[in-house]
């Protein structure tokens, strides 16, 4: 059985705490920090695990922080595929002010990877591949990453006929479109960015979406709007879905978790409409959770069947 691949280009190690409120030039008490996985790629995987679906997490690692990261992913029991990068993985800072709910993210800069140890992550995701149905590249671009990089992947998976879902920004992210993709989940500002398109509304974010796949680089396209919920593109289809509505907590992780309900969903046989309804309910659910939870299983399913039953014939 073919599984899937999950790439993370800038890993981290989310450390976050509370505290009872935050004030400018004083010592503040913060709750023992907890330490946890992250990265789009390894989100997504985590939220797979989640699920009940097994994947291979492919990413740089540097240094003790990047030991740490391959000991949290071992605790949760993900396959991972490290490559020794040699600066540091970084780590990422996440405080929540208990008094207002408040939540305060310091992402620090992904570390620069060396031209070899972009060819080394290459080399492995060409090996791993051919026992690959589906690869999800997920996350920011690191600094010293070729533009062409996830260009290069397209062109992989489409030699091993494995499905390529695309979820980041900027210049890697119109090469791969370039190349072509087989999903894509722009948020509308990266929407906005790849086509050159103003997307202040549904009808703007389903035209900016269908030049992109009537060019035949996509087929299909989910545009994340936050509490609006998601607008699906393909070739001969379109509709918006509304999110349900919860009580949030946290934003992180909320798009990886939707991503990987979506992968869940093609890897299951879900037509269009129950694959982008779980993964919005997948998302929904990581945003009912304090910090770097992502969500839990329960609270996805009774979301998902909320959705489904609002399908309209």
């Amino acid at each position: 059985m073919k599984h899937v691949l999950t790439l993370t280009l800038s890993p981290t190690v989310d450390k976050s705490t509370t505290v009872d409120k935050i004030v400018a030039e004083q010592k503040l008490d913060c709750d023992a920090p907890k330490f946890e996985p992250g990265g789009g790629g390894i989100n997504v995987s985590r939220a797979l695990k989640r699920l009940g679906l097994a994947s291979v997490a492919v990413f740089p690692s540097g240094g003790l922080t990047g030991q740490r990261l391959q000991d949290l992913l071992d605790e949760e029991g993900i396959d991972q595929h490290p490559v020794t990068t040699k600066n540091l993985t970084r780590e990422n800072f996440i405080v929540v002010n208990r008094t207002t709910n408040e939540q305060f993210r310091f992402g620090m800069p992904a570390p620069e990877l060396l031209v070899r140890e972009e060819e080394a992550i290459l080399k492995l995701v060409k090996q791993l591949a051919p026992k690959t149905s589906y690869i999800v590249a997920s996350g920011s671009m690191p600094q010293g990453i070729g533009d062409d990089f996830l260009a290069k992947v397209a062109r992989i998976a489409h030699k091993e006929h494995a499905r390529l879902v695309v979820d980041t920004s900027g210049e890697a992210l119109k090469q791969a479109v370039d190349e072509g993709v087989y999903m894509l989940k722009p948020n509308q500002n990266e929407l906005s960015k790849l086509t050159g398109l103003r997307v202040d509304d549904h009808d703007e974010v389903e035209e900016a979406a269908r030049k992109i796949v009537d060019k035949g680089k996509c087929e299909i396209i989910v545009v994340s709007m936050g509490p609006l919920g998601a607008q699906t593109v393909t070739k001969d289809f379109s509709e918006h879905i509304h999110a349900p509505t919860v009580k949030k907590r946290s934003t992180v992780g909320a798009g990886d978790s939707m991503v990987a309900g979506m992968v869940y969903g093609c890897s299951k046989g879900y037509d269009l409409r129950h694959m982008v309804r779980m993964g919005i309910a997948c998302g929904s659910a990581a945003t009912m959770n304090p910090g770097t939870e992502l969500f839990q299983k329960d609270d996805a399913d009774r979301l998902y069947q909320w959705l489904v039953k609002r399908i309209k014939n």
